[in-house]
């Protein structure tokens, strides 16, 4: 996990605790409050990240002055006070310009809520996520947070006709109001479209198409449900679909969006209490941590995860997460914690799959896992190893699963290329050069690019220069 950027509180300047924002606050407790906070801020368009733990940092005067999102809502909920009214600082005296000498460095509640640059930043949220013992069942900002867009049941559902779902045709004519069995069915059906879709041809262009979506299965859990059986179907669901267009941002190289995703479903599934939801939101987070160059992240969130998924009864589940952490060991150039995540994941694959796999693995099999293991001694440089494995996951690999085939060729590709041998590692180019009519994946371009780098030195033999002039002339998609 990524360290804060926030110092800690200044010795010569102790916080002092804001006696009048706890005043405004009255008999509600700190989520309540917050939870005001949230709605005032959706009445004036603001978005913020607003909990308890935000408001316990106000009152314990850890935030002197408010970034200006905040500024505005609370302006809002307390027409005609100011911010010195409601127990803050002035502005000007926790920026400080004047006053700072070039050795001080900015207080918790200045870099951190009106930095230097003038930027606004939520609050940092001391909670470690990999923290799997700890389930915070307050509403989650995070689950609201950019998806929330009004509107009642049927109308979410009918938007997420971008992937042509089947929906019960009653449900047009259905009166906004609560959601039911139909919209849960049609949200998990929208997922296992995305997966379809993702597996066949990438996702550069499915990911701005999955915006709307997901936006309407959020709307559909502000729309609620009277059953808990259907909320708990709708809370999965929208936990899932996060997870798959946090997949799509992935793989189309907006890490951003894509870690933005994953905390979508990972607040989802501590709020219900999903273990299942969770694990999988782990899972992807090692993954994303992997490839952004965070492997010590990487190792705690597959390792959180496992903690998770360890009472779900799937030993494929738990062989692919192992995987996760052996990734991130590579990562680390730990080759020790490496070999031995391979080991485990080797022996929990080995014993099979069985009912209580969750229906998102359906991609891991025996391709998926020689492809993991490839991308493992890739890290480490062992490139004649990752060179066996990757090109054993393309020979097993389903032909339903397109992208995976020319993501694995690319594996193989890259390792030959760097292991000295250009010209095997030409034909393997051409070969994803002639899947990529069907597959747009940024991941795999980027593959292609650095292969196509190491073998430029090498550009005079016959194989190798025709890969790279096809490759120079192959449009990237965007």
């Amino acid at each position: 996990m990524a360290s804060s950027t926030v110092p800690p509180l200044r010795p010569d300047r102790p916080a002092r605790p804001n006696l009048a924002f706890r005043q405004v606050r009255g008999p509600r407790s700190p989520a309540e409050f917050a939870a005001l906070v949230r709605r005032a801020a959706r009445e004036i368009g603001e978005r913020v990240s607003c909990d308890a733990r935000y408001i316990g940092r106000v009152e314990a005067g850890e935030i002197r002055c408010p970034n200006y999102a905040y500024e505005r809502v609370f302006l809002h909920m307390f027409p005609g006070r100011t911010l010195t009214d409601l127990g803050f600082a002035p502005r000007a005296s926790v920026r400080g310009r004047a006053a700072r000498t070039a050795g001080d460095s900015p207080g918790p509640g200045e870099t951190g809520e009106t930095g230097e640059t003038g930027a606004t930043h939520e609050p940092y949220d001391t909670q470690d996520p990999y923290d799997t013992h700890h389930h915070d069942h307050e509403e989650s900002d995070v689950l609201r947070r950019a998806f929330m867009t009004g509107g009642g049941a049927t109308m979410a559902a009918a938007t997420l006709g971008p992937f042509a779902l089947a929906r019960d045709a009653s449900s047009a004519a259905r009166p906004v109001g609560r959601a039911g069995t139909t919209e849960a069915g049609a949200l998990e059906e929208a997922v296992r479209r995305i997966r379809l879709l993702d597996d066949r041809h990438g996702a550069d262009g499915l990911y701005r198409r999955a915006a709307a979506p997901l936006r309407a299965a959020f709307a559909l859990l502000d729309a609620g449900t009277t059953r808990q059986t259907t909320a708990d179907r709708l809370h999965s669901g929208a936990g899932e679909l996060a997870i798959s267009v946090g997949w799509l941002a992935h793989d189309s190289g907006r890490f951003d969006d894509a870690r933005s995703h994953y905390a979508e479903a990972l607040a989802t599934a501590r709020m219900t209490g999903d273990e299942a939801l969770e694990a999988h939101a782990f899972c992807n987070t090692a993954f994303l941590a992997r490839d952004a160059g965070r492997p010590r992240e990487a190792v705690r969130a597959a390792q959180a995860a496992q903690r998770v998924a360890r009472p779900l009864g799937s030993p494929r589940l738990m062989s692919l997460l192992a995987l996760r952490e052996a990734g991130g060991w590579a990562g680390l150039a730990d080759r020790t914690g490496c070999e031995q995540a391979l080991v485990r994941a080797q022996a929990l694959f080995e014993r099979g799959p069985c009912d209580d796999d969750p229906e998102w693995m359906s991609f891991y099999g025996a391709a998926e896992l020689e492809g993991l293991k490839a991308q493992c001694w890739s890290t480490l440089g062992d490139w004649p190893r990752a060179a066996r494995h990757a090109g054993r996951a393309a020979d097993l690999q389903d032909p339903h699963f397109t992208r995976n085939i020319a993501l694995y060729t690319a594996q193989l590709a890259d390792d030959l290329a760097r292991g000295g041998r250009p010209d095997e590692a030409a034909v393997a180019g051409m070969r994803v050069l002639d899947l990529l009519g069907q597959v747009q994946s940024s991941r795999i371009q980027t593959m292609l690019a650095g292969t196509a780098r190491v073998l430029l030195p090498h550009r005079r033999a016959g194989g190798v220069s025709t890969f790279l002039e096809r490759h120079a002339s192959t449009p990237r998609t965007m």
